[in-house]
Order: C-alpha cells, then sequence, then structure tokens
C-alpha cells in the first residue's frame, strides 16, 4: 500500500513525534529571521576574513577547476520531507515536528520513480527530516529495490524506536537498505549538547535494535554506517583514524558494533549558522574552513555524481544548496522533477556559493562521509 494522505498522516506524525528528545525549536517555529534562505546567504555574504570577501570560485579556479561540472549521475537523492522527531540544534533542514509544512506528495514521489528510470543512477538515497516519518516511506524503499537500487536510509535512529515503525528494522534488512545513522559522538555529553537530554540512550537502544536485527555485523545487505558531525565551530576529525576509536568505545561501553564511520563537517547554514551568529563564531569558522580549503577534495564533492531534490520536487545541486533555495538552473530554467531532463542536468555548471567551503575543509565532506 502506498499510505494514507499527506494530509491526515503528517499531522498524526507530528503529534506523535513530539515527545521525543528536543533541543531546540525550529527556526520557523520561532519565526527566526534565519529560517529566510535569503538572509542565510545574506550572513554568509557579509563576512570579510583579513579585509577580503570569500570567493569559492576563485579558490576552485586558483585550484585547476575553472567552475564545477558534473560527473556520472551516481545517487538520486529524494528528501522526503523535513517532519523530524527531533530538534537538533546543529540541524541543516531545520526539521522538527512542526514542520508538517513540508512534506513530499504522492505525485512527486511517483515523478521521482520516473526521473530515476532515465538515469543509471546505483543508489537512492533517502533523508529528511526524518524519512521513516513519511507516510509512503515503505512504498518508495519498496519502488527503489524493485528496480534493484542500493537504497540508504537517513536515520536519527531515536525514530525507530516509535511504536508505529515496530518491525521496521527488520523490514528494511529484509530488503538490503542501509542505514547510515546520525550520531553525533560516541560519548553521551557531546550527543545530548546537540540533540537534547536523553537522546543519547535512545540513539544506543536504537544500535541495539539494529544490531539484534543482523546490521553492522559484516553483512553487506545490512550495513550500518554512523555518521558524526563535531559539536563545536572547528572541523571534523580525520574519519580514518577515529573510525577504530568509535568501534572500540561503543564495544567496550556498550556491545555495539556498526561497519564504518563517516565524518561530515557542520555547514555554516539554518540552526548551526544560527549557533554561529549567536557565539560570534560565524567568522572564525568561515575563517577556518576557507583556509582548510583543500584541492584535492572538490573531485569527490558530492553536488558532481548526486542529485538532490526537494519535498516539493525542485532540482538541486547538492542537499546543502536544497535548503539555501539555490536551484541547480536559476531563474526561468529552474528545473522540478515533472520535467526531468537528463541531458540539461548534465550539462548544466553547479551552483556555489560560500557555504561551499565546509565541503572542501580538510579531508572534505560529503553525504557520503571524507571526499579525500
Amino acid at each position: 500500500m502506498k499510505g494514507s494522505t499527506i494530509l491526515d498522516s503528517t499531522e498524526e506524525l507530528a503529534a506523535s513525534s513530539i515527545d521525543g528528545p528536543r533541543a531546540a525549536q525550529s527556526l520557523r517555529a520561532r519565526h527566526s529571521t534565519l529560517a529566510a534562505p535569503a538572509e542565510q546567504l545574506r550572513q554568509l555574504a557579509n563576512v570579510v576574513i583579513e579585509g577580503q570577501p570569500l570567493d569559492f570560485e576563485r579558490a576552485i579556479a586558483a585550484a585547476g577547476f575553472p567552475g564545477l561540472h558534473p560527473a556520472s549521475l551516481e545517487i538520486f537523492q529524494i528528501n522526503l520531507g523535513k517532519l523530524c522527531n527531533m530538534t537538533c540544534r546543529h540541524c541543516h533542514v531545520d526539521a522538527g515536528p512542526d514542520r508538517t509544512d513540508a512534506m513530499m506528495s504522492l505525485d512527486t514521489i511517483e515523478a521521482c520513480l520516473r526521473a530515476l528510470d532515465q538515469t543509471a543512477a546505483h543508489t537512492v538515497d533517502l533523508t529528511g527530516g526524518a524519512p521513516e516519518l513519511h507516510p509512503h516511506f515503505r512504498y518508495v524503499v519498496e519502488e527503489a529495490v524493485r528496480r534493484g537500487k542500493h537504497v540508504i536510509d537517513r536515520c536519527n535512529l531515536s525514530v525507530l524506536l516509535l511504536p508505529r515503525n515496530k518491525g521496521l528494522v527488520e523490514w528494511l534488512g529484509e530488503r538490503g537498505v542501509e542505514i547510515v545513522a546520525s550520531l553525533p559522538h560516541y560519548r553521551k555529553r557531546n550527543t545530548d549538547a546537540q540533540r537534547g537530554d536523553g537522546a543519547f540512550d535512545k540513539s544506543i537502544e536504537a544500535l541495539h535494535l539494529l544490531n539484534e536485527a543482523g546490521y553492522g555485523t559484516g553483512d553487506p545487505r545490512r550495513r550500518l554506517t554512523l555518521m558524526s558531525n563535531p559539536a563545536g565551530a572547528f572541523l571534523s576529525a580525520n574519519q580514518a583514524s577515529i573510525e577504530n576509536e568509535w568501534k572500540d568505545g561503543l564495544q567496550r561501553n556498550f556491545a555495539i558494533s556498526f561497519d564504518r564511520l563517516f565524518t561530515l563537517n557542520n555547514m555554516p547554514i539554518s540552526r548551526f549558522l544560527e549557533w554561529l551568529v549567536d557565539s560570534e563564531n560565524l567568522d572564525p569558522y568561515m575563517e577556518r574552513l576557507a583556509k582548510s580549503f583543500n584541492p584535492a577534495a572538490v573531485n569527490g564533492l558530492m553536488c558532481r555524481n548526486t542529485i538532490s531534490i526537494s519535498w516539493d520536487g525542485r532540482l538541486y545541486d547538492c542537499d546543502f544548496n536544497q535548503m539555501l533555495d539555490l536551484d541547480a538552473l536559476p531563474g526561468d530554467a529552474a528545473m522540478h522533477v515533472t520535467a526531468f531532463d537528463l541531458a540539461k542536468w548534465q550539462s548544466r555548471r553547479i551552483v556555489t556559493r560560500r557555504h561551499c567551503f565546509g565541503c572542501t575543509a580538510g579531508s572534505g565532506s560529503s553525504c557520503g562521509g571524507a571526499t579525500v
């Protein structure tokens, strides 16, 4: 079954999700000026370092890249909506229990599947919000698996404990869905600082549930990937060097295993941007990102091999551009999934702004972890 209507389902889901761990309210719920992508871009545009404005295009040109252009399309990322059972302090989506305003319709889901059929993408990447809260989540998974695609579920862990998701872990495992689970840190204090009191304990409970279902034990059809981001205005630690530390810490303290670790730099947008501004860390953080620019990270940028589809069907170069309303083709040429044109998609020039320094700093950063 494809599910019930979007309106009825999202109201029910929001009501059942509010009792999850909460660290904040969404920018939208607080009527913050930063809820508007234009204001976020304005704040970033005002940053000046050593008397000079930041220029990402100049940085990549100096590294031998006269603009960014697509490589082969490999990853088909669908943002099913911004509804989430959590409101994490660092969330670049501004997701939360109140975000029933931004949920993908069934018609748009069908258009996504038609567009997918035009591509040779090997992976369907489902994200949100909490994608599992979408009433048609299982339908999308089934359709992607039927097409022979590798499916990724980007999961906040605690959502798996909601009564409505009972049995979901085993259901996903039976279909070979990879779980990419966000966990700020393997220590309680660091995780709760970003996600709210009690979030770490719920994450550990969900990880045990995943291990019991065979996830994180070396089975390639039940792969468990953890994704970590720093709890502050600094870069992610080296991905390869800390994976063993995480594996040892979670096994020793909680008898939990996982398959691999991704690290992700916090992007200076949405609620993390708000924290940077409020803590007077915006200029120092942007300086850190710019001065850590790594030309070797450019080839692996996710905007080159990924299509990012928003809940309303608009097309973007990446998930971060999506949250800033930076359409893949601006203005009158803006693209929508209902009129997807693969040749047009592959011939575009990728849209960049100052936040892109976040993906090229240090070891690089993407939805697939480090790029170097």
